[in-house]
């Protein structure tokens, strides 16, 4: 059975985003994109396990890392993951849904003007 991310320890994680990279690099040097896309995924899931979730805060303002033309309201986090929606550059929301990323999606601290 297969441990999840959240029982390993940070020199696993460390060994799991290295292996995930080289798959992904071979996926993409043989034009295989959903195997890319799946090993992304997974990088960017082991990265969040590496990072301090108290490090983000409910009511602040984030980048997206990847996504220069929004940036993200946290409302809540849960574990690993910060709940909320995107903001368009102007500070309108981007989408009446509220969404997951995980934190390791997730930039500077955005301040308000």
């Amino acid at each position: 059975m297969e441990k999840r991310y959240s029982e390993y320890t940070q020199e696993e994680l460390r060994l799991e985003i290295a292996e995930l990279t080289e798959k992904a690099q071979k996926a993409e040097q043989l034009g295989m994109v959903n195997e890319f896309a799946v090993h992304e995924r997974k990088i960017i899931m082991a990265k969040s396990y590496m990072m301090d979730p108290g490090d983000f805060k409910a009511g602040e303002t984030y980048e997206i890392e990847g996504d220069p033309e929004h940036t993200f309201y946290i409302e809540y986090m849960n574990g690993v993951f910060a709940w909320g929606y995107r903001k368009t550059q102007q500070g309108e929301k981007a989408s009446a849904e509220e969404e997951a990323l995980p934190i390791s999606m997730l930039g500077h601290k955005v301040t308000e003007k």
